[in-house]
């Protein structure tokens, strides 16, 4: 059975069981403790936590997911993986532990011809919490499944939470028997590999106060409602059904796996068994492979794009990882533009926005495997210089902070640190890697635990909202009549704020627009009898109240007050142009470039907008061109702005775009300019008519990421002001060099080649002159202990390229008949340089240059090496160069003597 068709039955069985099918959400979710969406439950956390009433009182969803806290484990065994899909079903309320079992018995028992999973019951096991005396009753009396097969284990395996203080309960797991060839004969609580885990039902029904671990926490009180939340392992069932080894191999994954077996000529499972632990090498990496390219296409078709940080880092870490084990595998061409297409091809059945969105998605993975091929080939040199130093110094082993640079500052992977280093004769000082990597996740965890602590307390707006939703007006309205609903301080709700204090105020309803989908929030003033409030900015810190952030001016105010919200009307109109500038932006890249151009982000403040989007190169001048006349044209046409709610069908339906990492209730804003010609799902505040976004320049285009292109604009009148500006240099400049603006490229280009020609020439003079100098070198030899040796202060004119063809220049002249050493320093843009070179007969007696430019280097307060017949190094006083030759000088005859 596909993996496709088991998704299918499963909305299908609880859609006939009287459930509402939810689609799934991006895996960017509005979450501040998530990267990630990482459970089916987490679209569902506001109602299971009492923030939001649940619109339904059933529902199910297959939910998109990823987890990266365990990626090193990826295809090292049968259970983890990065991406995966969760099959869920959901009780508000309504029924709770009955009928969550009686549902997954009857749709895993049922058999296939009748719509069910058709699995034998013999190998099914059932586990509940220790306690859980009505869980073990149920499952005795409404499955097949006997007392010996149903299992007690303790909080750490049977009891469920958030991991901060909510809803939680006891669970109850599904285990399958793979049978004997899996593993230990016992149940799930002997061996986990032979006995898996495919369904996890989660009774919530109690509320906690304290969490401090996963088996530590305090239970306050019993919810007012219970609930159930339950999740089936997608890729779990599907490779029980499918009859394969592990997740790896089901049909959604293994055609991946299956190309790079063929690019890299391995032949998978030829030397591993039926359990993934203990496999060969060549079978974990083709699994890492075939994970990390699905995983990558999904993130991407998400709206999320390589970075160093946050989401994009982790991205950009998979698709590494894929690239990596590629070439550990042998195949050190490019890998994706053969991989990519066949996971889209396997996924696109349940997820079809991946065909239409893959011109996007394949552009920015190529880019990125680009970009990773250039650290390579960076990372090898950097990498050789490190081995050549260790060498040199009669080293064996690799520092750990040298193979950590390569890692975290070039993107370096350990293992090939690892595998080049020995192919050079050295070892890596792995736990000095491991404890700075360590130290790193360390930092890491650090900042995590305290944004999460920081958004953990949602109390007091969980508090507040419970009296009902802010009314927003920002779309009909700049002034409200208000009274206020709460307010808080640092996190308190307090009674009053007063003159100099900053705070958040509540209001039953507001015209102020709060900060979303690329929008900054509204300025303007709160004002009431004695009281003026300065407006700095308005968030939502949960989904339906608007918090003003203020700064008490004349006071205090009290709760309960009525007031009156004014927002600063030129504020509002620069901030309308430019939301609907980016809109305008947005179609006219998508005309000129192609469809493919879609928007992955934006900010717009008053007057100034930007916009990224998935593009894989640098525009031209002319393709800018181009673009800013098709957006100035559509201003200029005067085109209509509307706004209409709408289905989410509906709207996808007429071409609405979507921002890729928005979630999106089941009504959507859809704001249209000019009909079809933009059309786009958005809760931003707008201008009535194109016209009135007023002028429109861009100002810049740069790369912000693989195959995301980041451009910026002007508009209004600040776009008027920055082209006053621009007019004002060029007036300038033409009167500077005396001609018509229209001539000003011509004649400064004139003069800039000019002005290279005689550089050119300066520096081929000064050349002569070094050279010339040079030329005398090897008459000034001095005898050392039978070593002919020759020292040189070049001065301050003289750079590292002037320094080393005089020391070559002096070595040639003094020929090989006798030892010669010839050390040269000089110092350009006051930046010491120290050149020495040994012939044979020196090397013979045991001189070396790379020994002598240490000491030199030593001399002039920096470092440097290089090998046996010539070496360079630098440092920071050039006034102590005669002392550096001196020193080199004294160590000849030392090593001679």
């Amino acid at each position: 059975m596909e993996t496709a068709e088991i998704r299918r039955r499963w909305l299908a069985f609880f859609e006939k069981n009287g459930h509402t099918v939810v689609p799934s959400a991006p895996l960017i979710h509005d979450d501040p403790n998530l990267l990630f969406v990482n459970a089916g439950m987490v679209p569902f956390k506001p109602y299971f936590s009492g923030q939001e009433t649940p619109p339904w009182e059933r529902a199910t969803s297959v939910q998109k997911c990823v987890r990266t806290g365990d990626i090193e484990e990826v295809g090292k065994t049968s259970r983890h993986g990065t991406f995966f899909q969760m099959n869920g079903n959901f009780s508000f309320g309504d029924y709770f532990k009955k009928d969550a079992i009686r549902f997954a018995w009857q749709l895993l028992t049922t058999s296939q011809e009748e719509g069910g999973y058709g699995l034998d019951p013999d190998r099914l096991w059932a586990t509940v919490y220790e306690d859980d005396d009505e869980a073990e009753r149920l499952w005795a009396e409404h499955t097949s499944i006997p007392l010996e097969r149903i299992v007690r284990r303790g909080k750490l395996d049977n009891y469920w939470h958030m991991g901060v203080p909510g809803p939680g309960g006891p669970c109850s797991e599904i285990f399958y028997d793979r049978g004997e060839e899996y593993g230990t004969e016992g149940g799930p609580a002997v061996d986990e590999d032979r006995y898996m885990e495919i369904w996890n039902l989660v009774f919530m029904q109690e509320e906690l106060s304290q969490v401090r671990a996963k088996d530590d926490f305090d239970i306050e009180a019993p919810l007012p409602a219970q609930n159930i939340d339950t999740g089936m392992g997608l890729e779990r069932i599907a490779s029980v059904l499918q009859g394969v080894d592990n997740l790896y191999e089901i049909d959604e994954v293994y055609p991946v796996l299956a190309k790079a077996a063929e690019m890299t000529g391995k032949s998978y499972g030829a030397h591993s068994g039926h359990s993934a632990e203990g496999s060969h090498p060549d079978d974990v990496r083709l699994r890492v492979v075939a994970d990390h390219i699905r995983s990558s296409l999904m993130l991407i078709g998400d709206g999320v794009t390589p970075g160093n940080e946050g989401r994009g880092y982790v991205l950009r870490r998979m698709l590494r990882r894929a690239v990596r084990s590629m070439r550990l595998l042998g195949f050190e061409e490019p890998a994706l533009p053969q991989l990519l297409p066949v996971s889209m091809e396997r996924m696109k059945k349940s997820y079809p926005e991946l065909e239409t969105g893959f011109d996007r998605i394949s552009k920015i993975a190529y880019a990125e495997e680009e970009a990773f091929r250039r650290t390579l080939a960076s990372g090898t040199t950097i990498l050789d210089t490190a081995v050549s130093r260790t060498k040199e110094s009669g080293g064996t082993t690799l520092a750990g902070d040298q193979a950590f640079q390569l890692h975290d500052t070039y993107g370096f992977p350990i293992d090939l640190t690892l595998e080049m280093a020995e192919e050079q004769g050295l070892s890596v000082d792995r736990e000095g890697f491991t404890r700075l990597m360590q130290e790193q996740r360390n930092r890491a965890k650090a900042d995590a635990k305290a944004k999460k602590s920081g958004h953990a307390n949602t109390e007091v707006w969980k508090e507040l909202r419970s009296a009902g939703e802010t009314d927003f007006r920002a779309w009909q309205e700049l002034t409200s009549e208000a009274t206020v609903v709460g307010l808080v301080i640092d996190g308190q709700r307090v009674e009053e704020i007063e003159p100099g204090q900053r705070g958040q105020v509540i209001l039953d309803r507001t015209p102020f627009y709060a900060e979303s989908g690329g929008q900054i929030a509204d300025e303007g003033i709160i004002t009431a009898d004695g009281v003026h409030l300065k407006v700095m900015d308005v968030q939502r810190p949960v989904k339906g109240l608007i918090a003003h952030t203020v700064e008490v001016v004349h006071g205090p105010l009290r709760a309960g007050a009525p007031v009156l919200a004014e927002v600063d009307a030129e504020w509002r109109i620069s901030a309308c142009q430019a939301h609907s500038g980016t809109h305008v932006i947005h179609a006219a890249l998508r005309q000129v470039l192609g469809p493919s151009a879609l928007q992955s982000g934006s900010y717009n403040k008053p007057g100034y907008l930007r916009l990224d989007f998935a593009w894989g190169q640098a525009l031209s001048p002319e393709t800018r061109s181009e673009i800013e006349e098709v957006a100035n044209l559509a201003v200029r046409k005067d085109l209509p702005v509307s706004a209409a709610w709408m289905p989410l069908a509906q709207a996808r339906e007429a071409g609405a775009l979507a921002l890729f990492g928005e979630t999106y209730g089941e009504d959507v804003r859809v704001v249209e300019i000019g009909g079809a010609w933009s059309r786009e799902l958005c809760g931003g505040t707008h201008v009535g008519h194109s016209s009135q976004v007023g002028a429109l320049t861009l100002t810049g285009e740069s790369s912000i990421g693989s195959g995301v292109r980041r451009v910026e604009a002007f508009v209004g009148m600040d776009a008027l002001r920055h082209l006053a500006r621009e007019r004002a240099i060029v007036a300038e400049l033409t009167g500077i060099v005396g001609v018509q603006p229209g001539e000003l490229t011509e004649r400064i280009g004139a003069m800039l080649a000019r002005l290279k020609d005689a550089e050119r020439e300066l520096e081929r003079t000064r050349k002569q002159a070094v050279l010339a100098a040079a030329g005398s070198l090897s008459d000034h030899a001095k005898d050392v202990g039978g070593v002919r040796f020759v020292g040189h202060d070049a001065g301050g004119e003289a750079g590292a390229d002037d320094v080393r063809a005089m020391v070559l220049d002096a070595r040639q002249k003094l020929g090989d008949a006798s030892p010669s050493v010839v050390a040269v320093t000089g110092g350009a843009k006051g930046r010491p340089v120290v050149v020495i070179a040994t012939n044979q007969a020196a090397r013979d007696r045991g001189i070396k240059a790379g020994e002598l430019v240490r000491i030199a280097a030593q001399t002039l307060g920096g470092g440097g090496g290089g090998k046996d017949d010539i070496a360079q190094g630098g440092g920071q006083d050039l006034s102590k160069s005669g002392e550096a030759i001196n020193a080199v000088e004294w160590r000849v005859g030392e090593l001679v003597g």
